[in-house]
């Protein structure tokens, strides 16, 4: 199954981002991908409110994803907000949500672990997932995280032992010294771990656009990567807006399972 990752830069506007996501997936579709990954937080960018623009998976703007994928017969993996319960003091908040939809597939997966780190409290305004998700299409079972779930091996091995031979982690990474360089090296130690590709795509780098972040919100670093089950990283950008391809094959799976077993060494402590 050929996919791709579409590393973009998302801003304020929810109906430009839309705008965005289409032009990449129709990209991705005459590249001939079967699925395409798009970034965290693709229906608005962090650094902005959410509460504002959060709907339910039947809303207007995941309706709009799900006619497109249907459209160009092509499974979209992309991240949004879906309103949350409130908190134990009663304050507003989201769940942060990844979509996958199209031909034979309807899935999402909100956010396990949140981003409370470097500076930033995501679960001020974020309310927490619990279960891990698959989902199956073009043959191959995928697994969904995002962001800073990548730190976190336990979902990945999970996600494998619901058959996912495909991990994917939608991301948008927030920058600093060593930030870019750590999102490269989990990216590659996730597959290792769990002998599954890993489509790491995250929010592209603001400032390779003359844009000047301020504050401590994650808005992106780029270097989206494909990574084999041995580690090896395959196709990457760097922190410039792009769109890079690879077609999946499960025998590399197969290959690397029977060469290093670690799901099947492992012990259970």
């Amino acid at each position: 199954m050929r996919v791709a990752l579409a590393q973009v830069i998302t801003g304020r506007d929810v109906a430009g981002n839309l705008r965005l996501l289409e032009e990449y997936a129709r990209l991705a579709k005459e590249g001939g991908a079967g699925l395409v990954v798009f970034p965290e937080a693709m229906m608005r960018a962090f650094g902005n409110s959410l509460l504002d623009i959060a709907e339910p998976l039947d809303g207007p703007w995941a309706s709009r994803v799900r006619d497109l994928a249907q459209e160009l017969q092509l499974v979209i993996v992309a991240g949004m907000f879906t309103p949350g319960a409130p908190s134990s003091s009663g304050s507003r908040r989201v769940r942060n949500t990844l979509l996958a939809t199209g031909p034979g597939v309807e899935a999402s997966y909100d956010k396990i672990h949140l981003f409370d780190a470097f500076g930033f409290a995501e679960s001020d305004t974020v309310e927490a997932g619990t279960e891990p998700v698959t989902f199956d299409a073009g043959g191959l079972t995928f697994g969904l995280a995002t962001c800073y779930d990548i730190r976190f091996p336990a979902l990945f091995t999970a996600n494998a032992d619901h058959g996912a031979v495909v991990n994917i982690v939608s991301a948008s990474w927030g920058s600093g010294p060593g930030k870019a360089e750590q999102w490269q090296l989990l990216a590659r130690a996730r597959a290792v771990d769990t002998t599954t590709f890993v489509l790491a795509c995250g929010q592209g780098d603001p400032a390779t656009q003359g844009v000047e972040v301020k504050g401590s919100a994650p808005t992106g670093v780029g270097y989206s990567a494909v990574v084999s089950p041995f580690g090896q990283v395959l196709e990457s950008l760097e922190g410039e807006p792009g769109l890079i391809f690879h077609d999946l094959d499960s025998a590399a799976v197969e290959e690397a399972r029977a060469k290093l077993p670690v799901l099947a060494n492992r012990h259970h402590f």
